[in-house]
């Protein structure tokens, strides 16, 4: 076992601040790709280093290496410090495994719930308008996309801010943005940090739909307007759709509102240096992630006899 194995659990713990930092300082749209990559990369070596420490750790014992085909002990440290590790490795695993299959599984039926909810209503093209007292409105992903939008939200809105609100709905739909959401919450299992990168991912989702319904429509202070009332309307609403629908009024909106009025920001190469270090980071924990897994994988080999020491 390498110390390397231990850099990929370790690196992540830096992501949620350089992740608002990528937010911050570069486009939306940009931002969400690197975000997410970035997440679903360290979640990645993550979960690769405890599957790692585990089968080192159960190489340990006689009835695994002989299930393995060892015929020379493992090259391992002390077992004070390999089966602690791999009993923490096979608690986190599990804990991780058990979270994202209750998630998988709500958030399937919620998806079955609002789906069959919005195929049963007669649909404006892709609009589809739901008689309820809560006001809500979200993209519904699926053949064929959908914009489900509630009666009490259409009534909180004028003329012009449901025209807004569509086509923020229609951006979420048009650059598929449910898949990075889906990305960002089966990254958030497989390490605690990435809980909070998960929430800026989804952060960087509604930020790119604002800018590309401020695109469509041409007015930043009309979308910004019909952000900040959709959200006083539905602030207290209760809500049945899956957390990997897009909805208008998701994340800070105060934050977002605030960027929809403020003039377009140009990047500069300083501000795309925190961008740098978390592609950076990730690189180097996937990096060494999968030098660690080579190096267990050939002191096995060695223990099999495939090879020399």
């Amino acid at each position: 076992m390498t110390a390397l194995l231990f850099v990929p659990l370790i690196l992540p713990f830096l992501a949620p601040i350089l992740a608002r930092r990528t937010l911050d300082h570069l486009a939306p749209a940009t931002a969400l790709w690197v975000l997410t990559t970035s997440a679903v990369a360290l979640a990645g070596a993550c979960v690769a280093t405890l599957g790692a420490l585990v089968l080192t750790g159960l190489l340990k014992f006689p009835a695994f290496a002989a299930l393995g085909e060892l015929v020379h002990p493992l090259r391992a440290p002390s077992d004070y410090v390999v089966l602690p590790a791999a009993m923490a490795a096979t608690g986190v695993l599990t804990l991780s495994a058990w979270t994202l299959a209750r998630s998988a599984l709500r958030q399937t039926r919620a998806f079955r719930t609002a789906r069959t909810q919005a195929d049963r209503r007669p649909a404006a093209g892709d609009l589809c308008v739901i008689d309820s007292p809560h006001a809500d409105a979200y993209a519904l992903p699926g053949r064929p996309h959908r914009i489900v939008v509630t009666t009490a939200m259409l009534r909180s809105l004028g003329p012009a801010e449901r025209e807004a609100l569509f086509a923020h709905e229609r951006a979420h739909n048009r650059a598929c943005h449910h898949y990075f959401l889906a990305a960002a919450e089966l990254a958030a299992h497989c390490h605690p940090a990435l809980r909070t990168a998960r929430e800026t991912i989804r952060l960087a989702a509604e930020r790119a739909a604002d800018e590309a319904a401020a695109e469509v429509t041409g007015d930043r202070r009309l979308i910004a307007t019909a952000i900040a009332r959709a959200a006083l309307a539905g602030h207290a609403s209760p809500t049945t759709r899956p957390d990997f629908a897009p909805a208008v009024t998701t994340g800070p909106v105060p934050r977002r509102v605030a960027a929809l009025l403020q003039p377009v920001e140009r990047r500069t190469h300083l501000k795309r240096f925190t961008a740098f270090l978390l592609v950076a980071c990730t690189v180097l924990s996937v990096a060494a992630g999968t030098v660690g897994v080579v190096d267990f994988h050939r002191e096995v080999e060695i223990a099999q006899g495939e090879q020399g020491p």
